[in-house]
């Protein structure tokens, strides 16, 4: 989400005659896009600010946009001096107004209706495109900020996403990635009749026959309807991987997390997924160390883990964001955390390692997008959303090509043509 609001800054700027470059000292404009879901991240945006204070001068100007702007605008001002203006994920559309009338110095209000009219849409990539389709949370899980920084949940048309791709389209993607906060809590009143949830997004969206891979992130359990998981079987263009965070094994950890979904409801997902797409590759997130996670309930995570295999997983510490109610709980001592994260993390390494060992010497459809970090190298990703590299003395960006898998890592695979 943060790479595509990212992108749409840039658009917005563009038309106004900048150009973007990698040295600071040459920037008459330097956006921090930043994220609020974890400490370290709000850390990382107040040391980059000291580091550019060093080399900022007076035709400099600094922004702090997205969600640590949204969370801590008024903090911003009063600890750094140097940033000129700060701008929350939802009224970013307003930053060419603010720098050119010299005007407002904070804007973080709701503007969601308002925001994707005013936005500009140009291709970041040659190959695949994120799409912002779902914004906002109304689920509020007891860890989580997303609500409090990106707003109630708010889900754009059909006709404004299928515009936004036919635009993309002109520069010749493949592929589209669609994203929201809750993304399976995508719905478009406006389609009268119709149940125009995310499946029937995604078959309209498939109907572009330049379009030949569809992918969306970020989803939530209670809203893995059966007309998404029947989609996954019936239409070929939806790849075959699913990102759905469950954050525990423990029922009871789920609960004090207001997750409102147990471990159960999960398996029955992943069952009714399965007999419609076998082969479905499945990823997860998982909070280690959650206030009052006892060594009962890390073990019910670590048995649930063994249980599902996934195909990648991503694991955090819990990190205590201020205003969320799991900040008043009663935190768990920081040695046990990093011992329980690095337990799980070593699980979901070798599952990672074994799944994509599972794939050396068979063949695996890959759409290339970008060039490896050596001469001649290329990287693509494969239906289950593995990266790929593979060595070709001609340009592969944008080819769809079968490739046999002669070596896996940890996180990639190495393939001939």
């Amino acid at each position: 989400m943060n790479v595509y609001d990212s992108n749409r800054i840039k658009n917005l700027f563009e038309p106004k005659g900048y150009s973007e470059t990698d040295d600071l000292t040459k920037a008459d404009l330097i956006v921090l896009n930043t994220c609020h879901i974890r400490e370290k991240a709000v850390e990382k945006v107040y040391s980059d600010i000291g580091r550019i204070k060093k080399i900022k001068k007076n035709k400099h100007k600094l922004v702090i946009a997205g969600c640590v702007a949204q969370a801590e605008g008024k903090e911003i001002k009063k600890r750094a001096s140097s940033v000129d203006y700060i701008v929350g994920p939802q009224s970013y559309h307003k930053l060419p107004s603010m720098i050119e009338n010299n005007g407002i110095f904070i804007n973080n209000d709701f503007l969601q209706n308002e925001k994707f009219k005013k936005l500009l849409f140009k291709s970041s990539n040659a190959v695949s495109e994120f799409i912002s389709i779902q914004e906002g949370c109304d689920k509020f899980c007891s860890f989580c900020v997303v609500p409090y920084t990106r707003g109630s949940e708010f889900s754009r048309s059909v006709n404004e996403i299928k515009e936004e791709i036919k635009k993309y389209m002109n520069n010749g993607i493949k592929e589209v990635i669609l994203l929201g906060q809750n993304v399976n809590a995508y719905y478009d009143n406006s389609q009268s009749g119709r149940h125009a949830d995310l499946a029937y997004l995604i078959n309209e969206i498939s109907e572009f026959d330049n379009i030949e891979r569809i992918r969306y992130v970020t989803s939530h359990p209670n809203d893995m309807t059966n007309s998404l998981i029947e989609a996954h079987g019936k239409n070929f263009k939806l790849m075959p991987f699913l990102h759905l965070p469950i954050q525990s094994g423990s029922d009871k950890i789920l609960q004090k997390m207001n997750r409102k979904h147990n471990v159960k409801k999960y398996y029955k997902i992943i069952d009714k997924l399965k007999s419609w797409r076998p082969d479905i590759a499945l990823s997860s997130d998982f909070i280690v160390g959650f206030p009052e996670e006892t060594n009962e309930d890390f073990d019910q995570t670590m048995k649930f883990v063994e249980n599902v295999n996934f195909a990648i997983a991503y694991s955090f510490m819990f990190s205590s964001r201020p205003g969320t109610p799991a900040s008043k709980f009663n935190e768990v001592d920081l040695s046990i955390k990093k011992a329980r994260l690095s337990a799980l993390q070593s699980l979901l390494k070798e599952q990672q390692k074994n799944y994509n060992k599972s794939f050396v010497n068979n063949a695996l459809e890959i759409l290339f997008d970008r060039k490896g970090r050596h001469k001649n190298q290329y990287i693509g990703r494969s239906i289950y959303n593995q990266s790929v590299f593979v060595n070709s003395e001609s340009s592969l960006i944008g080819k769809k090509l079968n490739v046999k898998i002669v070596r896996s890592t940890d996180f990639a695979l190495e393939g001939e043509l």
